[in-house]
């Protein structure tokens, strides 16, 4: 059998730090973060069939959210600001993040690579915009934390991530579900969630 450097290339996601542009009272690695995507994408497609009788993957949905963000390990993490700048430049990294994942997956045997190019390249629009809405949650979340721990820091991208989020309902109705049912808790302490 051949050597593989997939998933050791892959375990690197918890060296990638998130919001490198500001000041962290805690620091969030890409691993963590794509883990709480995973989970919150998970949850999203499950009210979705339930709630809305949509057909959606939630498992598939979560596999996808763990490696949404593997390119970063080849690009890093480029800042917000930064990537969607203009058009341009956001084209621009769209490329590149496609490259990094065919660079990627040019590290498997060449046995598993048709599946994991699905799962790299997010092709079912639905499961997409499912990740797309837990990525952009998780961001929420973070930003939540920050200003909970006194960070002011994040205080303007709190308010234009709820703002993307509240425009992205109207097309994915679970979002408004997830949002008023489990974002109000974030916040609070391991007491209070128990109940005690």
């Amino acid at each position: 059998m051949e050597h593989s450097p997939f998933f050791a290339t892959v375990s690197r996601m918890k060296y990638i730090d998130r919001w490198a542009l500001m000041r962290n009272s805690r620091v969030e690695n890409l691993s963590e973060h794509s883990l709480e995507v995973a989970m919150i994408a998970h949850a999203l497609c499950l009210i979705g069939n339930i709630r809305y009788g949509m057909h959606l993957n939630a498992d598939k949905a979560a596999v996808m959210a763990m490696y949404h963000d593997a390119p970063e390990i080849i690009t890093g993490d480029l800042p917000t600001p930064v990537k969607y700048f203009n058009k341009e430049i956001e084209n621009a990294y769209h490329q590149v993040e496609k490259v990094a994942a065919a660079e990627l997956l040019q590290q498997l045997p060449e046995d598993l690579r048709d599946v994991y190019t699905d799962i790299l390249n997010e092709n079912d629009e639905d499961l997409k915009t499912a990740v797309k809405a837990a990525d952009k949650l998780s961001a929420l979340i973070k930003c939540m934390e920050e200003e909970n721990a006194g960070n002011h820091e994040f205080t303007t991208a709190a308010v234009s991530t709820r703002k993307s989020l509240e425009e992205m309902i109207p097309s994915f109705a679970p979002l408004k579900d997830f949002m008023e049912t489990f974002i109000p808790d974030y916040g609070h302490t391991l007491d209070e969630l128990l109940g005690r």
